[in-house]
């Protein structure tokens, strides 16, 4: 039976794609500095930025997840990333494993029209032009045969289980299980994809089985039309039971709230995602895998569905 390995296995993303591996009746290692432990999963201690140990975390492995979130801070970036993705790669390499990257949409940049897998890195923020050369790391290695390997990206996320790593679950559905107003940043008019984390997890799985999708960039399955942020705080105030209401945060608020809020620091370079469209379009995996991503209605309807129950 393969071995299914997770980098990164107490994050979000892990926690939707466990059980599709345990429904699936593969074999499961479970990957991190603190790994917690699941039924039926082996559990390997290991740092991912130590090259012995994600050697050792990696052998024998058939597939290779890695889903590694850091800290959100562009210094902790710039040191780490880099090394934990030669580190991956090698590892990867070493044990005739496959690699399927997790991946976000910071390297394209702001973009005129839809996001698509053709869309050229032009990267107009630090952690993009990070992530642009993890990106390109990666598949100068895919390119040149050196491993198989595959770059699959989602657009910012929501779902069940994202209280602490989602945008969307900090500013709407915490706030409004507290009773306060929903917040958005910039323009809540603007269309804004989000993927849903569920969908995520499942197509990371039908693309780690697919010959085919090696070699490749992926978009994972996001619903289309996006929805804008009034529109998306709307579904989720019917079902949250909570009032429609936002709170628009601008720019210069950002501002000066990062000067004592760490990560609203972090976040000021990034909020052209929300001042323009930012429209995900996965159509590339839709059609070749005959997926329907999870209607935004249903989705958030789930969402709320799990944090009214938390």
């Amino acid at each position: 039976m393969p071995l299914h390995t997770i980098l990164g296995a107490n994050g979000t993303i892990a926690a939707e794609l466990i059980p599709v591996l345990q429904s699936n009746a593969q074999q499961i290692r479970l990957v991190s500095r603190n790994p917690k432990k699941v039924a039926g999963a082996e559990i390997f201690q290991a740092d991912v930025l130590n090259r012995d140990q994600v050697f050792q975390a990696v052998k024998g492995s058939n597939f290779v997840y890695l889903l590694v979130g850091l800290e959100y801070n562009r210094k902790v970036w710039r040191t780490e990333w880099p090394v934990i993705m030669r580190n991956a790669i090698d590892a990867c390499k070493a044990a005739g494993a496959r690699l399927i990257f997790f991946d976000n949409v910071y390297m394209y940049g702001r973009v005129s029209g839809g996001m698509t897998e053709s869309t050229p890195y032009n990267p107009c923020s630090v952690k993009g032009k990070i992530r642009a050369e993890i990106d390109e790391m990666l598949l100068k290695e895919m390119n040149s045969g050196g491993i198989k390997a595959m770059i699959a990206t989602s657009a910012d996320f929501y779902g069940p289980r994202t209280s602490k790593t989602s945008v969307a679950s900090i500013m709407i559905f915490d706030k409004m299980k507290n009773g306060k107003s929903a917040q958005w940043f910039v323009n809540a008019k603007q269309p804004h994809s989000f993927t849903y984390t569920p969908d995520a997890a499942v197509a990371l799985y039908m693309l780690a089985g697919s010959e085919n999708a090696y070699g490749q960039t992926w978009h994972l399955p996001t619903a289309k039309p996006a929805l804008t942020g009034n529109e998306f705080i709307s579904i989720a105030a019917k079902y949250m039971h909570a009032k429609n209401k936002v709170q628009v945060l601008p720019k210069w608020l950002v501002g000066i709230i990062g000067l004592f809020v760490p990560v609203m620091k972090e976040l000021a370079e990034m909020l052209y995602q929300n001042e323009f469209p930012y429209v995900f379009d996965s159509s590339k995996f839709e059609k070749a895998f005959q997926f329907k991503p999870t209607p935004y209605e249903e989705g958030i309807r789930r969402t709320a569905e799990w944090w009214l129950a938390s």
